[in-house]
C-alpha cells in the first residue's frame, strides 16, 4: 500500500506539472494594463512607461546610446518603464512573468554592448534612469549609490561634500 501512495503523489505532481500552461506572450497593452491595475504602485508609473506608440518611446529608447550601431537594432522593446520607484521595479517584474515578456535592465550608461537593448524573444527595458539618488555620509566614510546614477554624478557629490575622500572606479572608454 505504501508503494502504491507513493507513486500517486509523484503521479499527481507529473500531472500538476504539465496541466500548468507557461504564461502567455500577450500583447504590450496587456502588460500596461498590469502595471496600472497593480495595487503596491502608486499613480506614477503612468508617467514612467513608454509604448511604441508614444510620442517619446524612441527619444527614450535612443538617449543613452553610446554605440551608434544600436540605433539600426531592428529588435525593439515592447515597453520601456523608467521607475520613478522601487514599487514600479516590483510591478514590472511581476507583470513581466505574467504577460511573458523577458527584462532587459538599463542604467547609469554601463552598457555599450548594448545588451539591454537586444533580445530574441518579446521584451521590456526597466531603465533606472530616474533612480540616480547618491548619499555622502562623510562620517561612516561610506556612500549609497542608486543604480541610475553614472561615474560623474558620483564623483561630483563626493566632492561635494569632502575634499579628502574619493572613489576608486576604473576608466572606460
Amino acid at each position: 500500500m505504501k508503494h502504491l501512495s507513493s507513486y500517486f503523489t509523484f503521479a499527481t505532481v507529473i500531472t500538476l506539472l504539465f496541466s500548468f500552461e507557461p504564461p502567455s506572450l500577450d500583447t504590450p497593452e496587456k502588460f500596461v494594463q498590469c502595471l496600472y491595475n497593480n495595487h503596491h504602485i502608486s499613480n506614477s508609473i503612468s508617467n514612467a512607461v513608454y509604448t511604441q506608440t508614444n510620442s517619446s518611446y524612441f527619444s527614450v529608447l535612443d538617449a543613452p546610446i553610446h554605440n551608434l550601431r544600436l540605433l539600426n537594432i531592428s529588435s525593439k522593446p515592447q515597453v520601456i518603464v523608467t521607475p520613478l520607484d522601487v514599487s514600479h521595479i516590483q510591478a514590472t517584474i511581476m507583470c513581466s512573468q505574467r504577460h511573458g515578456l523577458q527584462i532587459r535592465t538599463r542604467s547609469g550608461g554601463h552598457d555599450y554592448e548594448g545588451l539591454s537593448y537586444i533580445a530574441e524573444v518579446p521584451f521590456v527595458v526597466l531603465d533606472l534612469i530616474n533612480l540616480r539618488q547618491i548619499k555622502v555620509d562623510v562620517e561612516n566614510r561610506t556612500t549609497w549609490v542608486q543604480a541610475g546614477a553614472n561615474l560623474g554624478e558620483l564623483y561630483y557629490t563626493i566632492s561635494q561634500k569632502t575634499k579628502t575622500l574619493g572613489f576608486p572606479a576604473p576608466h572606460t572608454r
